[in-house]
């Protein structure tokens, strides 16, 4: 039986989607795995079906739920709360350029289980060569295993415990946001709950890999905020 909900947005990037998919699938652990699929090609689309049974996983085509454009992080991520709350599982987001180590989620449900506060339970992220990457770059020199913080947490690879999810109905989310990784740390943290990153238990993350886009923040700059700004692009 799954301890677990995981799921993983996807926009294109079919190669490091389904690296993710085949880490999550090598878990210690049983978890029930889902990719919403957000309006990816027909060639990612017909892929991501093709592997489905070969490695393990659910697969939910946002354009069978709406007909809003990519991103759909909001639907997403209410989606897989009411489907969580329904099986009685803390909920896992893992996203397409995140490979999880096999003891990966046996450790973020360890930690969570040690806290009755616990809300957010995060994973740090590092680079191929073991070193801390964005967007955890902020804890890049802290030397303590697990460490609490009132900071926000990625979404990269975070953990919502089920009593957290409980307390705060993702239908409330802003329609005006893209993304939800600070107001959902922040919320956690008003409701009393407690937010962890374990540094003791990293993923390897390649920033933005299933966006490319937004790699021009480090090459092409003012590109990158013409699109954020003035096509209104990645709202946080």
């Amino acid at each position: 039986m799954a301890e677990v909900l995981v799921i993983t947005p996807v926009k294109n990037s079919i190669e490091t989607t389904l690296d993710t998919a085949r880490a999550i699938a090598a878990s210690d652990v049983s978890v029930r795995h889902i990719i919403f699929n957000d309006f990816s090609t027909f060639e990612t689309k017909a892929s991501l079906e093709e592997n489905k049974s070969k490695i393990g996983y659910d697969l939910i085509h946002i354009e069978e739920l709406t007909d809003h454009p990519s991103p759909n992080y909001k639907l997403v991520l209410q989606t897989s709360q009411k489907i969580a709350l329904e099986a009685g599982l803390p909920l896992l987001v893992i996203e397409s350029d995140v490979v999880v180590k096999p003891d990966t989620i046996s450790s973020l449900l360890s930690q969570q289980r040690k806290n009755a506060k616990s809300g957010l339970v995060g994973s740090v992220t590092v680079d191929e060569a073991g070193l801390v990457n964005f967007p955890y770059l902020k804890f890049k020199g802290v030397k303590q295993p697990v460490i609490h913080t009132q900071r926000s947490l990625s979404f990269c690879c975070t953990l919502f415990t089920l009593d957290f999810l409980k307390s705060y109905d993702f239908m409330g989310l802003d329609a005006a946001k893209d993304w939800y990784d600070t107001f959902i740390s922040k919320k956690s943290i008003e409701l009393g709950f407690e937010n962890t990153v374990l540094m003791n238990a990293p993923v390897w993350h390649r920033p933005h890999a299933s966006r490319p886009w937004k790699q021009l923040k480090y090459t092409n700059p003012l590109k990158y905020y013409f699109l954020k700004f003035w096509k209104g692009l990645d709202k946080i």
